[in-house]
């Protein structure tokens, strides 16, 4: 008897009399932020079209930035960036060569706190702080943000929707931030792509992180994904192709 992926799944829930989740492609309803604020947040988009967006957290810097920046312009693919105020302040050259490139950009706090042990307060906080200081360097202001370390409560989500901001989670975690190398990054983002996946990279890290293999990864993942019909766009865009809003 042939049993579908969904049919184990089930089965498997009853056996160890618990809840098994579905793989991040086949259910939006695995992000229960995106199920219950679902014009506020998004993980993936719940969709068919083969469509893939890379997202770059902790930037920018001087010494990873470039690298990702070279290689997406290599391959003509835009992305979005998740900036940290205190290193727009630090590297304003490099922030405006990314929007320059015409990236998106994005607001990720100004210190990187895990905004669920802190308060509504310190989120609002962190990110007028951080709004300002991409204003002053960028002369722009962005609607998106995301939480370091995907940290969020529904409390803080409602939050984000009166400020008008959209949340912004992933659905594949290529793990860069571990050292990794790049044929590690290369077949996790292989082996999890799937129809409207958010990836979750990063341009810039801690001092001691080697972040070399996110480029070394992108320049061969590219072209691998772009020849299985995947087409890379940015997170305004990937929102138009979520079927649970229209």
């Amino acid at each position: 008897m042939k049993f579908t992926h969904r049919l184990w799944i089930v089965i498997l829930s009853i056996f160890f009399g618990s809840i098994v989740h579905p793989s991040a492609a086949e259910s939006s309803t695995y992000y229960p932020l995106q199920t219950k604020f679902p014009h506020t947040m998004i993980y993936k988009a719940d969709t068919k079209n083969k469509v893939i967006a890379l997202t770059f957290d902790d930037g920018p810097d001087e010494r990873y930035t470039p690298q990702i920046l070279d290689v997406l312009q290599k391959h003509n693919v835009k992305a979005t960036f998740f900036f940290l105020g205190s290193r727009v302040n630090k590297y304003p050259d490099m922030a405006k060569k990314v929007h320059e490139d015409k990236h998106v950009i994005g607001n990720h706090t100004y210190w990187h706190p895990e905004l669920t042990k802190t308060s509504v307060e310190n989120m609002v906080w962190e990110i007028k702080k951080n709004e300002k200081e991409i204003q002053n360097v960028l002369h722009m202001k962005t609607n998106l943000f995301r939480a370091p370390y995907g940290a969020l409560n529904e409390a803080l989500v409602k939050k984000l929707a009166e400020l008008g901001y959209r949340g912004i989670g992933w659905s594949i975690d290529t793990e860069d931030w571990k050292n990794k190398s790049g044929e590690e990054i290369k077949q996790n983002m292989l082996q999890e792509a799937h129809p409207g996946a958010i990836v979750l990279m990063h341009s810039a890290g801690h001092w001691t992180q080697d972040l070399s293999g996110t480029a070394q990864a992108l320049d061969e993942v590219i072209p691998i994904l772009k020849s299985k019909g995947y087409k890379f766009v940015t997170i305004p865009e990937m929102w138009s192709h979520n079927e649970t809003l229209k």
